[in-house]
């Protein structure tokens, strides 16, 4: 699963920061596109997130979302930087960044006069909050996204604990990344179609939002409501991982006659004399019962007697993997999923593949993560420009 070059005729001038914007333009550097990162001197600060193997500036999250691009450092309020900047956006298909609509401004590199540089530009704008609103202009991180979209109410509603919390990823950074992906292919095809610039903004609360809300509007969805936002299944505190005599398993037996014959697997089909569990309406609505009595007997057996016999069954179900356990899971190492690489600075690191393959395409080594700087020189001579 190596890079492609199906994006390689696209140049992207990015001023992004951090996670939302960068892992955009780390799908699309691993797609082919040439992305030039412009950062300021001491260099993005997600370079110093995690410890470095040999030198500052070159942490483990740097290594992974800004692999495939290229690093310049330009000093943008110096004569000789916004030269720089400019030239670079006149020679871009893509001008990217996430710096507020005041500071952009202060730049000059507002959409109307970056599209005075090139006509056809994709501005894409990655934002916080959209600017049609109240919350236009304000900072915003991940932890304040998840917050105002809810996702910190959806561990309480399975928990029961009503402490709001973080889901622990970076999820609004990524999800948002990825809308601001596809929005700038899209903006892309419309250029290429109408010779036009397009103006993009990726707004992290909508964005974020949208996502919770696809399944989580549930039945608040009809005006008026016919039932509670969340879907129910998605926060039923049963449906949970199982604990086996050595491990953890998930099962999905999700359909009715996968039930009773899963019942048939543990050896207990006398279980669903219960009148609880009787019929399917029963086994629909007191899954919780249900699922007490499949606890009871996988601690029993191992994990691995458990996907076994279930596989026999046709019963969907997986182990739970711990991260230390991705490594040495065996679909991964026959994917090629992580890559063992030399970086030219830093040295050994795992890397791993895009997980979207375009077979029959040819495939390329993504280049690794730049270090500070690393292609000012090269770029500044692409460009026709010399800076001391």
């Amino acid at each position: 699963m190596p890079g492609t070059n199906i994006l390689s005729d696209i140049k992207i001038a990015d001023m992004t920061t951090v996670i939302f914007g960068p892992y955009c333009t780390q799908t699309l550097a691993d797609l082919g596109a040439d992305v030039v990162k412009v950062e300021p001197q001491g260099g993005d600060d997600f370079r110093n997130v995690g410890k470095p193997a040999n030198n500052r500036n070159m942490g483990p999250c740097h290594l992974t979302i800004n692999r495939g691009k290229r690093s310049v450092v330009w000093d943008l309020k110096s004569d000789e930087g916004k030269a720089a900047i400019r030239r670079l956006i006149g020679e871009s298909d893509v001008f990217i960044h996430n710096i507020r609509p005041d500071a952009v401004a202060r730049l000059g590199l507002t959409f109307d006069e970056v599209k005075a540089i090139k006509p056809d530009i994709v501005y894409v704008h990655c934002l916080g909050f959209g600017s049609d609103g109240p919350y236009a202009g304000r900072p915003a991180y991940d932890d304040l996204i998840q917050g105002l979209s809810g996702a910190t109410m959806l561990l309480p509603k399975v928990d029961g604990n009503e402490r709001p919390r973080f889901i622990p990823t970076a999820f609004a950074d990524k999800v948002s990344g990825m809308h601001a992906m596809y929005a700038t292919l899209a903006a892309l095809h419309h250029r290429d179609r109408t010779g036009e610039a397009v103006h993009v903004e990726v707004p992290m609360f909508e964005c974020v939002t949208h996502f919770l809300l696809e399944e989580h509007f549930y039945e608040a969805e009809f005006d008026p409501p016919v039932g509670p936002f969340l879907y129910q299944r998605q926060v039923d505190p049963s449906r949970q991982p199982l604990k086996t005599s050595n491990g953890w398993i998930v099962i999905a037996p999700y359909v009715d006659a996968r039930w009773i014959k899963l019942f048939d697997v543990m050896g207990a089909p006398h279980e669903l004399e219960d009148e609880r569990i009787f019929d399917r309406k029963g086994r629909f609505f007191n899954q919780d019962y249900m699922m007490e009595r499949v606890q009871e007997y996988f601690e029993k057996q191992p994990t691995e007697y458990w996907l076994d016999e279930l596989g026999k069954a046709d019963i969907p179900a997986a182990r739970v993997n711990d991260f230390p356990d991705l490594q040495k899971d065996p679909h991964l190492i026959a994917t090629n999923f992580f890559k063992r690489r030399e970086h030219p600075t830093e040295g050994g690191y795992w890397e791993t593949q895009p997980p979207v393959v375009f077979r029959g395409q040819p495939e390329r080594e993504i280049s690794p993560a730049p270090r500070i700087g690393e292609h000012t020189e090269i770029v500044l001579s692409e460009l026709g420009l010399g800076i001391d």
